[in-house]
C-alpha cells in the first residue's frame, strides 16, 4: 500500500513539474506579448472620457505586465496542462469514466475561454461607461492600471465560473443528485435566481443585466440538455 500511495505521489509530482515546466517556457513571450493585450482591453473597454489609466506605485505597471503574461502564458500551455493531468488520472478511472473525463475537460475549458471572453468583450466596457457617467465638474476619475486589470480578472473569472453550469448540472445528474426533471420544474425558481444574481453583480442598467442573465439562462437550458443525455448514458451503463 505504501508503495502504492508513493507511486502516486511520485506520479502527480512529475505530471505538476511538467505542466509548471510548460507554463514557465511561455512565460516570457508571455511577458513580451501583456502590453499588447493590455493596450488592446483599454482601448475596448475604457471610454474617452475616463481618459488615460495611471500607476501609483513605481513597479505596478511591471507587476501588471507580469501578471497578464502568466495568464496569457497560462491559457497557452492549457492544452499542455490538460494532457498532463489526463495522463495522471487516466489510469485510475473506468472506461465510462474516462470516455466522459475526456469529453468535459476540453468542453469546461472553451465554456471557461468563452465566459471570460464574454466578460473582457462585452461586460467591461459597460462597466466602465457606467464608472465614466459619474464624472462631472469637480469630480473627476482616476482609475489605476492594477485597479482595472483586477476588475477585468474578477469579472473574467465570474464568467467563466457561471459558464460552468451546464457541466454542473450535468455532473449532478451523473450521481442521482438532481434530474433532468426536476431541474425543468425548477426553471422557474431558476429564472429568479439568475435575474436576482444579475442584478447584484453587474451596474443599475438593463443592459449589461440582460448581457448576464440571458446567457446563463441559455447555459441553464444547456444543462438541462447535457443532464438527460448523463441519465441516458448513466441508465445504459448500469
Amino acid at each position: 500500500m505504501d508503495d502504492t500511495l508513493f507511486g502516486h505521489l511520485a506520479a502527480m509530482r512529475r505530471a505538476l513539474l511538467r505542466a509548471a515546466a510548460g507554463v514557465a517556457l511561455l512565460l516570457v513571450p508571455g511577458f513580451f506579448a501583456a502590453p499588447a493585450a493590455i493596450r488592446l482591453l483599454v482601448r475596448w473597454a475604457v471610454p474617452e472620457e475616463l481618459g488615460a489609466l495611471h500607476y501609483f506605485a513605481p513597479l505596478e505597471a511591471f507587476r501588471a505586465q507580469l501578471h497578464v503574461g502568466f495568464v496569457l502564458a497560462f491559457a497557452a500551455a492549457w492544452p499542455w496542462v490538460a494532457a498532463q493531468t489526463w495522463g495522471f488520472v487516466r489510469p485510475g478511472l473506468r472506461d465510462g469514466e474516462a470516455r466522459a473525463l475526456r469529453t468535459w475537460i476540453p468542453l469546461s475549458s472553451l465554456l471557461f475561454l468563452g465566459g471570460a471572453l464574454f466578460a473582457c468583450a462585452a461586460v467591461m466596457p459597460l462597466v466602465m461607461a457606467f464608472a465614466a457617467s459619474f464624472a462631472e465638474p469637480g469630480l473627476a476619475p482616476v482609475i489605476g492600471l492594477g485597479a482595472f486589470l483586477h476588475l477585468s480578472g474578477s469579472l473574467a473569472l465570474g464568467f467563466g465560473l457561471m459558464a460552468q453550469t451546464p457541466l454542473v448540472l450535468a455532473l449532478a445528474a451523473r450521481i442521482g443528485f438532481a434530474t433532468a426533471a426536476g431541474l425543468r420544474r425548477a426553471r422557474p425558481w431558476a429564472v429568479v435566481a439568475i435575474l436576482t444574481l444579475s442584478a447584484l453583480l453587474t451596474p443599475p442598467d438593463v443592459a449589461s443585466q440582460v448581457l448576464l442573465a440571458v446567457p446563463t439562462l441559455l447555459l441553464y437550458e444547456l444543462g438541462v440538455l447535457l443532464a438527460a443525455r448523463a441519465e441516458r448514458q448513466a441508465g445504459a451503463s448500469a
